[in-house]
Order: C-alpha cells, then sequence, then structure tokens
C-alpha cells in the first residue's frame, strides 16, 4: 500500500505587501511538520511542492529535519486558488486585512461559494472546474509513480488538501468550502492507495502542535 502525505505550508505573511512569504512562526511550524514525519519514521520516496515560495521554503526546511529525504520536485499544479483574483471577480475585491483577518476570511470564502456556482462562466483565469480538474490530475499522476509500498510527501496549500479530501468523500466543493476553513499551517493529511484505490486516512493533523507547541497553531 503506497501512502502519500499532504503537507500545508507554514504561516505565510497575511495582510503583508508580499503574501506569499514563510512567515517566522510559519518556519517554525514547517520544523515541527517534519520532525512530525521523523516521529512517524516516514520513509519517503518521492517529494513535491508547488512553485509558490511559501510552499517551497515549507519543504525546504521540513525535509531538512530528516536524515534522509528524496529530491522534491516542483510542480505548479499543486499551487493554491488565486485568492486575489477570486476576491476581485466574487468578491467585491476584497483584500488581506491584518487588523481584521476574520472579516477577510469570511469575504474570501463567500467569493470561493461564488466562484464554485459559477463554474466555467466564473471571469477569473482559472475556473472551479479547471482547479478540480489540476489538483486531482496532479495527484493521480503522483499515486500512479509510487511503487509498492513507497511514500511521497506534497507540500502545498489548504484548498488544495482540503478540495482533494472533499473529492476523496464524493464531494470536493464541500472540501472546499467547509473543510478549507479549518485547515491548520503545517497540518498533515494522510492518503492512502493500494488495490480498492485511494483513500483519504486522515485530514488536517496537527497533534504535533500541542503541549509546548500550542502557541504555534494557526489557521491563516
Amino acid at each position: 500500500m503506497g501512502v502519500v502525505y499532504l503537507v500545508r505550508h507554514g504561516q505565510a505573511s497575511f495582510g503583508a505587501a508580499d503574501y506569499d512569504v514563510l512567515s517566522d512562526r510559519g518556519e517554525q511550524q514547517a520544523r515541527l511538520a517534519g520532525l512530525e514525519l521523523v516521529r512517524r519514521e516516514a520513509t519517503l520516496d518521492h517529494a513535491r511542492c508547488g512553485s509558490l515560495s511559501r510552499q517551497r521554503a515549507t519543504a525546504a526546511v521540513a525535509l531538512a529535519q530528516l536524515a534522509s529525504a528524496p529530491t522534491v520536485a516542483q510542480d505548479p499544479r499543486w499551487n493554491e486558488y488565486d485568492h486575489v483574483d477570486i476576491a476581485a471577480h466574487h468578491g467585491g475585491g476584497a483584500a488581506q486585512d491584518s487588523a481584521d483577518p476574520r472579516a477577510y476570511q469570511a469575504a474570501l470564502e463567500d467569493a470561493l461559494a461564488k466562484w464554485v456556482a459559477a463554474g466555467e462562466s466564473s471571469p477569473c483565469a482559472e475556473s472551479w472546474p479547471r482547479f478540480l480538474a489540476r489538483v486531482t490530475g496532479a495527484l493521480d499522476d503522483l499515486v500512479s509513480v509510487l511503487g509498492k509500498g513507497e511514500q511521497a510527501v506534497v507540500f502545498t496549500s489548504g484548498g488544495v488538501i482540503s478540495t482533494l479530501c472533499g473529492a476523496l468523500l464524493g464531494v470536493p466543493e464541500i472540501g472546499l468550502l467547509s473543510l478549507n476553513r479549518v485547515t491548520v499551517n503545517a497540518g498533515i493529511s494522510k492518503i492512502v492507495t493500494g488495490r480498492s484505490g485511494t483513500t483519504m486516512l486522515s485530514f488536517n493533523e496537527h497533534g504535533h502542535f500541542d503541549g509546548e507547541a500550542a502557541g504555534l497553531l494557526s489557521y491563516r
């Protein structure tokens, strides 16, 4: 049975001029995610990440904790949806505001719901159906190269992970619109694949932020 670990990137720079930069807290979160993989004695044969800076930086920090890790292959299909484009076309141009992240999150969730409902008629550069096809294709291709008993890790984003987990449950839209809001930075989801197909075994595990590390837990 093959295993795919989906790791959400560490905290980015919410509200800053360039969101796509791993914050100091994000680096600490990435380190803990890597140590969690060590604790699980993960024997990684493949590693992937998107091309976004926060995803690549999380991969570098996390995998540095392992005694041996495969070279990370970048694949932009693991990139997050374009929240700026979606907010511009379906959310009245709502912008990140570090002083009121809850208000922005509410506006983004409303925009995402409208984006999904619009389907191919969305004016966004990437529609919901195309996003769904992109991320499911990335997972399918990764699963296809897993040998018997091999393990892979992917450093990606909350929307990608929640959509894929929702798709494996048969409801990708619910995954994006409901699971996405509870994904934690540097959380780990586990997918297994074998003769019976590909199955989500766990979603959004974050026990590595229990105890003394509780202060590092974040969602955005």
